[in-house]
């Protein structure tokens, strides 16, 4: 893949016309080095709606077409999750470059199939966890990585929305990769191994639904450093969506959103409280238009890995979650039995490490 020549805007390619989509679009046509060339949709009229939308010239009711495009640079990726494999696999193979919402995909054998397809052939790749572009995480990191608290001890996060979503809503279908730990389960996974690394030990518990999907999840993370993140995600309850990393000489709080934070609290013993705040010059803190500048950085650098979402890292992460799924139990449709092994060498669940919990579906409204 040969660098975007400097001076030109980065050509954008947009799969899929959902929500998610729409959000991000809407933050990328916003940015003066970016431009939405092409749109592209199961169905021709979905696609010519976001087109017409968003004031892109070309629209496709396949992917096929959108993949060969070669005045593409890079494809943002937004389908169902079960979808991410073979929509970004697509594109890489035409040699377009790729951001692919996370969960980068079900599980970590499709992972590694993404990962291993972009370099061999030399293509950008990166998953689109974007808390890790934002310029206020970043910041958290650098004084966690300087010691600013000494050495970690844990991390806490969580994230959780009420509901009620209707029966036929992409969380609650199986097929579609449902279920709170993905979705929303995967920032506070995320954030504990930024801070963290892999961990060495998984347990877990889980409500699931009658489909089978989880409900809210709750997960202990263990790491050889003797350090442990505690993690929980829901879809059937709110929360704060806060987290705290604590050092064994001080602690960092983020009060709300510690995905887009907009303030952290930096408490070191024997000193005041130090508030971190939001730059109002990076815009607004849940803005996506921090990855994209990333990833048009690393274009424009002939990169085809970001040093700030490195592949190695989503891996790691996604040897996580399926660790996470194996103890409580969430298989989707289609995914061969794991291996003992099959986690990225993490342990198999045993009588210790807890299971899901069977519960009643949560509380709907009709669509």
């Amino acid at each position: 893949m040969s660098a975007v020549t400097t001076g030109r805007r980065v050509r954008w390619g947009i799969l899929a016309t959902g929500g998610m989509a729409a959000t991000f679009t809407a933050d990328l046509v916003a940015l003066p080095d970016a431009e939405v060339v092409a749109v592209a949709s199961r169905t021709e009229a979905s696609a010519r709606a976001f087109a017409e939308r968003f004031g892109i010239p070309r629209a496709y009711g396949d992917w096929e077409s959108l993949a060969r495009d070669a005045e593409v640079d890079v494809v943002y990726v937004a389908t169902p999750h079960a979808a991410h494999r073979a929509a970004a696999g697509l594109c890489l193979e035409a040699g377009r470059g790729v951001l692919c919402e996370k969960p980068f995909t079900l599980n970590t054998r499709e992972a590694g199939e993404l990962v291993a397809l972009a370099r061999a052939r030399g293509s950008f790749l990166m998953e689109a966890m974007w808390m890790y572009c934002h310029p206020l995480v970043r910041r958290l990191r650098a004084l966690v990585a300087d010691g600013a608290i000494g050495e970690v001890r844990g991390v806490r996060a969580d994230f959780g929305l009420a509901g009620p979503f209707p029966p036929a809503h992409r969380l609650l279908d199986p097929a579609q990769g449902g279920g709170a730990l993905l979705d929303l389960g995967v920032y506070p996974v995320s954030l504990a191994h930024l801070l963290l690394g892999e961990p060495s030990d998984v347990a877990a518990r889980a409500v699931l639904s009658e489909e089978g999907v989880d409900l809210q999840t709750g997960a202990l993370l263990s790491y050889e450093s003797g350090a442990l993140a505690s993690v929980h995600c829901s879809i059937v309850g709110g929360s704060a969506n806060s987290a705290t990393v604590t050092g064994s000489t001080g602690r960092v709080e983020v009060p709300d959103g510690f995905f887009a934070p907009e303030r952290f609290v930096l408490h070191r013993d024997g000193r005041d409280p130090e508030t971190f705040t939001a730059d109002p010059a990076d815009g607004s803190p849940a803005t996506l238009a921090h990855e994209a500048r990333e990833v048009m950085r690393a274009l424009r650098a002939g990169e085809t890995e970001s040093p700030l979402v490195p592949l190695d890292g989503t891996l790691a992460v996604m040897r996580t979650l399926d660790a996470i799924r194996d103890r409580v139990g969430v298989r989707y449709p289609g995914e061969a039995p794991r291996t003992p092994g099959g986690s990225g060498g993490l342990p198999e669940p045993g009588a210790r490490t807890g299971s899901g919990t069977p519960g009643e579906p949560a509380a709907v409204t009709p669509a």
